[in-house]
């Protein structure tokens, strides 16, 4: 099955992240007040269905893929097949209730995304992508009726657990509804993270581990909590300035790293940290370098960023 990072570096901030919150809050909260569902002209609806921008990429669906996969429709106003695609995408998407979401790109409104469509080979819209834990694969092309769309996503999430992507539904007759189960408290989990519930998130990511203690996807979100739990009410922005000011001070560096991790910037933290051990020495290089091990924890250990930045880290040490 085809795959490749899909990032857009450097687009997002935690600023940016909870603007994508309120906007998507916003217009389900318009589209309750006005009695209607999903809107015609294809904008989000449901808890597990959310509108994704240039900007909002990399938060809303890259880093979100760590913990759960996420489909992105790319779709347009003009296109006749997105508008039967794209209800019957969110209706699967609300009735899976968190096993996966569904990321809307209205690529009219959106020349990067749309621009990287392209650079795939894709001419004709609409397409639907999977991204699981950063890692981009092909999977509609093109307007299908219900069953065939169901059959399909059934298919996709059966190959996705022979390759290892992701993890066996449980053994035995209860295995949908374990698994259903499961993919409803990671869907508590990201509602969570969305409204800033850090200790909501914890449990909800606590209760999948005490299921399956071998979930991968539990433990990078827990370590996601925490990290996200230092930050909480920094100055984004500021923190990154500051360390960037301050070189040698240890403290702000670990500080900005944390920021660019939960805001999606993982390579941005990862240098951050590799270029601070390289200038310090004694329990400083020591503090940092338990740091970034920390880190390597939010993605998969075969993420390529991973090796790439633990190789960097062994050149550095030694």
């Amino acid at each position: 099955m085809p795959s490749r990072d899909f990032s857009l570096h450097g687009a997002i901030d935690l600023g940016a992240r909870q603007a994508a919150v309120k906007r998507q809050q916003e217009r389900q909260a318009a589209a309750e007040a006005a009695g209607g569902g999903a809107a015609a002209n294809g904008a989000a609806g449901g808890p597990y269905v959310v509108d994704v921008t240039d900007q909002t990429f990399n938060a809303e669906v890259v880093d979100r893929s760590r913990t759960v996969p996420v489909l992105v429709d790319f779709w347009a106003e003009w296109c006749g097949p997105c508008k039967q695609l794209g209800p019957i995408l969110e209706k699967l998407a609300n009735e899976a209730a968190g096993q996966w979401v569904l990321a809307k790109v209205d690529i009219d409104a959106n020349p990067q995304l749309a621009a990287y469509m392209q650079q795939m080979g894709v001419r004709g819209i609409p397409f639907v992508a999977v991204v699981v834990a950063g890692q981009l694969l092909p999977f509609l092309n093109g307007a299908a009726p219900e069953p065939q769309v169901r059959q399909a996503l059934d298919q996709l999430f059966d190959a996705l657990r022979k390759e290892g992507i992701l993890p066996e539904a449980p053994a035995g007759g209860a295995g949908a509804t374990g698994e259903s189960a499961a993919g409803q408290v990671y869907g508590e989990a990201e509602e969570a993270l969305q409204k800033g519930d850090l200790d909501g998130a914890r449990a909800a990511f606590q209760r999948i581990l005490d299921r399956n203690p071998r979930d991968g996807g539990a433990k990078r979100g827990l370590v996601l909590v925490e990290v996200s739990r230092r930050v909480r009410g920094v100055d984004a922005q500021g923190a990154v300035r500051d360390a960037d000011a301050k070189p040698d001070d240890v403290q702000a560096q670990l500080l900005a790293a944390n920021v660019e991790a939960v805001s999606g910037r993982i390579d941005a933290a990862f240098d951050r940290l590799l270029g601070a051990i390289r200038r310090t020495a004694g329990d400083d290089r020591d503090a940092v370098r338990k740091h970034l091990v920390e880190l390597f924890d939010l993605l998969p250990p075969d993420d390529p960023r991973v090796g790439k930045a633990r190789r960097s880290l062994q050149a550095a040490l030694f």
